[in-house]
C-alpha cells in the first residue's frame, strides 16, 4: 500500500453553516483508504506557489462503519490559507491529492461508553467517532458541543437525527456563547459530571481543549482516559519528493547501527539504523513504503510501535504520557538506544 499522494474526486460539497463546508471524496484507487479508523484525517495538498508548497490536515467526519463516502469537513479561518482556497475554490468534480488516513485520536474499542467534548470545528472527528459507536459499537455517547450560536453548529440536522434513532444511547448537550457566554469550568463540570467515568475525546479550539482537560482532570480523570486532538500547521510540504541517501552505516564515533525488524504491509524485513538517521529515513532509504505525513513530530502519520528496544525522539507535539506507554514512537523523530529494535505498524 503507497504512502504517497492519492488522488480523490469531490463527489459533492455540503455546505454545512456558512463558514463550513464538508467535501465527499471518492478516491481512485480505494485500497489506501479501506481500513481507516473513525477519527482520523487526512492530510491535503493546497495549489499553491508559495515555496515550499502548502498542505494541511483535515479530519474525516465520515464513519469507515457507516457505508459512509469519504467526507473532510473544513472551517473557514482568519487568514487560514488552506481552509479559505478550500471553501472558495472546490466544486463537484475537481480532483485533489491527499495522503491516507492518519492519526492516533482514534477509539480502541466501540463498546466503551464515550464522552465527546467538541469546540467549533473540533466537531468533525468527534462526529465520525459518535457515528462509528453508534453505528457499529455498543457503547452509549454524550457529545457536549460549543459553538457562538445556533447557526454556527455544524452537524446541527444529522445530530437531532442521530439523538432521534439513537434515544437510548446519545445525548447531545449544546453550549452557545449567545445564551450562556465563554465555557466556564464549572459550566463544563456541570454538564460533564455525571459521565466521567467514560472514555473522554476532546477536540476543538486551543483555549477551550485546555479548560476541557483541566475540567475533567481535577475531577479526577485519568490521563489514560483523556484523549485529545491538536492539530498545527505544516511548515514543510509533506507532498514533496523525499530524496533517498546514501547513508553511512559504518560510523565509529557513535558505534554501529542498530537491527530494526519492521512489520509493515504484511511483511517483514530487517534493516540497519545508523545512529544518526531518524527511523523512517532509514526504513525508506531501505525501500520500505513507511507512512508520514508532517515528517515535523506534529501529526503522528508515522507512527509504529515498538515491540522491543529503546528509542528517543528528538521531538514529539502528538504523543502524551499514555501514547508512550502503549510503545508508540514516532519514526520521523527517532533515534536509536538499544541495538536490536521490533518494531510494528499493523497494530
Amino acid at each position: 500500500m503507497s504512502s504517497g499522494p492519492q488522488r480523490v474526486r469531490v463527489v459533492e460539497v455540503v455546505r454545512e453553516t456558512v463558514d463550513a463546508h464538508s467535501l465527499v471524496l471518492e478516491p481512485e484507487d480505494p485500497q489506501p483508504f479501506e481500513s481507516y479508523r473513525p477519527g482520523q484525517f487526512l492530510t491535503v495538498r493546497i495549489p499553491s506557489e508559495r515555496a515550499g508548497g502548502a498542505a494541511r490536515c483535515y479530519s474525516l467526519s465520515s464513519s469507515p462503519h457507516c457505508q459512509e463516502r469519504l467526507k473532510v469537513t473544513v472551517k473557514r479561518t482568519v487568514g487560514g490559507y488552506g481552509s479559505n482556497w478550500l471553501c472558495d475554490n472546490v466544486a463537484e468534480g475537481m480532483t485533489l491529492e491527499v495522503l491516507r488516513p492518519s492519526g492516533m485520536f482514534t477509539p480502541k474499542s466501540l463498546d466503551d461508553d464515550v464522552l465527546l467534548l467538541a469546540g467549533g470545528s473540533g466537531i468533525t472527528p468527534v462526529m465520525s467517532i459518535l457515528k462509528s459507536v453508534l453505528g457499529a459499537g455498543a457503547g452509549a455517547v454524550t457529545l457536549v458541543y460549543a459553538n457562538r450560536d445556533e447557526q454556527s453548529v455544524i452537524f446541527r440536522d444529522e445530530l437531532v437525527t442521530l439523538a432521534k434513532e439513537h434515544p437510548d444511547r446519545l445525548v447531545v448537550l449544546h453550549w452557545l456563547e449567545s445564551l450562556q457566554g465563554i465555557p466556564t469550568a464549572a459550566g463544563l463540570r456541570a454538564l460533564t459530571g455525571p459521565y466521567t467515568g467514560r472514555q473522554v475525546y476532546i477536540c476543538g479550539p486551543g483555549p477551550f481543549m485546555d479548560l476541557a482537560q483541566a475540567t475533567l482532570a481535577a475531577a479526577g480523570v485519568p490521563d489514560s482516559r483523556l484523549h485529545i486532538e491538536r492539530f498545527t500547521s505544516l511548515t514543510n510540504d509533506p507532498f514533496a519528493d523525499v530524496d533517498v541517501v546514501e547513508l553511512d552505516v559504518e560510523d565509529d564515533d557513535v558505534g554501529p547501527p542498530a537491527e530494526v525488524e519492521v512489520q509493515l504491509d504484511g511483511e517483514v524485513t530487517t534493516v540497519a539504523w545508523p545512529r544518526r538517521t531518524k527511523l523512517l529515513d532509514a526504513l525508506r532509504n531501505a525501500g520500505l513504503d513507511a507512512p508520514f505525513s508532517c515528517r515535523e513530530g506534529n501529526c503522528s502519520a508515522c507512527a509504529c510501535v515498538v515491540l522491543e528496544g529503546e528509542a528517543a525522539m528528538e521531538r514529539n507535539e502528538v504523543l502524551d504520557a499514555h501514547d508512550l506507554e502503549d510503545g508508540l514512537l514516532l519514526a520521523c523523530q527517532a533515534f536509536p538506544i538499544s541495538e536490536r529494535f521490533r518494531i510494528t505498524y499493523e497494530a
